[in-house]
């Protein structure tokens, strides 16, 4: 679950930090008090885009701070974006790709708004939450593997199928281009050495001149360094024999002396193997060269080039052996179409079986949603000769709002109110199926109210109970269900405009719900209403715990 939430200079908002609790989280406010924003703002955290338009005025970069309570322990996710419209990410304040990051976002965080629901009218996105419904993971896998099989054998046919003129030419210009990397005899890693060496070839002169400077300053000038050492050291031993204290600084100045020796004979070592050599300098240029072309041809470097060679010589040994080698390849593409025939055949089975459990679940859901009357199905059709990484089905939820209708896509029958409610039942039905802990739901109430609302409030309540649910919302009949209730507001001061965010309780919180019921200003029924809201709500979750 999310523990807490830190937005500084974001948007409107100049810091704001914020706690959650488990169960359902609302969010409520004046509408352009910043309860999106802030919505936002948890979505740039885990992986989403950013922009450096949200970059609050005069600051130089924005920052947002999240910590996380998971079955392997807590982490703490942040997440910065500067005036440039450069973003880092870290985990623990250890950096992390954002693509990394947004994977684990989608482990941890499940969003829902208008955008969200739009997406449910997509059949693909209808045939993946019937597939989570039925938990068919093991049986889409091995569809996928069987699709992939099948894609690979038909490349492989397709590719040995060509005219001989087209072999003719493949073959041709394969052999050319296996030829000339293997005159090169290249090395792995080869390009890595040469970028090594050739500085040292280049600058040969002058860092034989420096290790000879250094040399004579230490060995061969008449005051150099060594021979003072020996000299301190004899007198030194002298004076340690007379005053036995003074031993152990003789013994340090005999180690210094030792290891300058060592720094002597290696940098004499150095000066003497630094002779300049231009035959092999002019050798290695040349050798660059040649690397350079065969890497602007066939890979970025050498290991790439030797990689791309062994994908042609098997390319052209297929091509060698194109008559036997297609006849296997029919015979392999048959029996891998049967293997993906027969594991298409068990997942459409699976998914019909899956569509009734789906439909009865919904319905369910739909009725205490204000949609008594609704009908809902789930079509699944197979359809033969068609092969895809997610089986030969054709999913498509389909529902008739009102009696007499006939059932008809949802794409094109529900109005924006309806489409909420499916949303909401199809989260409520999915609830242990889907494994995100968090759920976030921008403004899923849209176009509902009185009776219905409460049902939302009950649902969302519901989804609480084995997730955590943070929720923006206008509607008081939602909000009196909260665990926790954060009101959102926009104060001003000196010129500036900041989002201001309030975990009510108590008064506050009756006080804010009578607001959400009577308007501008609370008065007595609203907030003798709040009160019935607030009572009937806790009524019902200690009903339900």
């Amino acid at each position: 679950m999310l523990r807490s939430l830190t937005v500084k200079d974001f948007a409107i908002i100049d810091q704001q930090a914020l706690d959650f609790t488990a169960g359902l989280n609302v969010f409520t406010g004046e509408t352009g008090a910043g309860k999106s924003i802030l919505i936002e703002a948890l979505g740039f955290l885990l992986g989403g885009r950013g922009s450096s338009a949200w970059l609050r005025t005069g600051a130089d970069r924005l920052v947002v701070t999240g910590d996380f309570e998971l079955e392997e322990g807590a982490v703490r996710l942040r997440r910065e974006l500067d005036a440039s419209g450069k973003t880092r990410a870290f985990l623990d304040d250890k950096p992390m790709t954002v693509s990394a990051l947004a994977a684990l976002g989608e482990r941890l965080v499940d969003f829902h708004g208008q955008h969200e629901h739009q997406a449910l009218l997509r059949p693909a996105v209808q045939q993946d939450c019937l597939d989570r419904y039925g938990e068919l993971e093991a049986l889409l896998a091995k569809t996928q593997e069987a699709f992939a099989a099948w894609s690979a054998a038909k490349a492989g046919l397709d590719a040995a199928q060509m005219s001989d003129e087209e072999r003719r030419r493949r073959l041709e210009y394969g052999r050319f281009q296996l030829g000339e990397i293997d005159d090169a005899k290249l090395k792995p890693a080869e390009d890595w050495e040469l970028e090594a060496a050739l500085p040292l070839l280049k600058n040969a002169e002058r860092l034989r001149g420096l290790a000879a400077a250094v040399y004579q300053l230490l060995y061969e000038d008449e005051a150099a360094v060594m021979g003072g050492l020996l000299k301190a050291e004899r007198s030194l031993a002298e004076l340690s024999r007379i005053d036995p204290a003074m031993r152990d600084t003789r013994d340090a100045l005999e180690a210094a002396r030792l290891a300058l020796e060592d720094v002597t004979r290696t940098v004499g070592g150095y000066r003497d193997g630094a002779d300049s050599d231009p035959k092999r300098l002019d050798a290695l240029l040349s050798r660059q060269d040649v690397l350079g072309r065969l890497k602007k041809k066939y890979g970025g470097s050498v290991s790439d080039v030797l990689a791309f060679r062994e994908k042609l010589s098997a390319e052209l040994d297929l091509l060698d052996n194109t008559q036997r080698r297609q006849e296997e390849l029919e015979a392999g593409l048959a029996e891998s179409l049967a293997a993906l025939d027969e594991a298409c055949g068990k997942l459409h089975r699976a998914r019909m079986k899956a569509a009734r459990g789906l439909e009865a679940g919904l319905l369910k859901e739909l009725k205490t949603l204000g949609m008594a009357q609704a009908r809902f199905s789930v079509a699944v059709e197979l359809e033969e000769g068609r092969y895809s990484r997610t089986g030969g089905d054709a999913v498509e939820f389909l529902i008739a709002p009102n009696p007499g209708e006939p059932l008809k896509p949802v794409r094109s029958v529900a109005s924006g109110g309806e489409l909420s409610r499916v949303m909401l039942a199809l989260k409520t039905v999915l609830a242990k199926a889907d494994r995100v802990p968090i759920l976030v739901f921008d403004e899923v109430d849209a176009g509902i109210g009185g009776v219905v609302a409460r049902a939302v409030g009950e649902k969302l309540s519901a989804l609480g109970r084995s997730r955590q649910v943070l929720c923006v919302t206008h509607l008081p009949q939602v909000a009196c269900f909260a665990r926790r209730h954060l009101l959102v507001s926009k104060q001003s001061s000196g010129g500036r405009t900041a989002v201001r965010v309030e975990a009510l309780e108590g008064a506050r919180r009756l006080e804010a719900v009578a607001l959400m019921l009577g308007g501008r200003q609370a008065t007595a029924a609203s907030r003798r209403h709040a009160e019935e809201l607030l009572a009937s709500s806790r009524t019902k979750e200690n009903s339900l715990a």
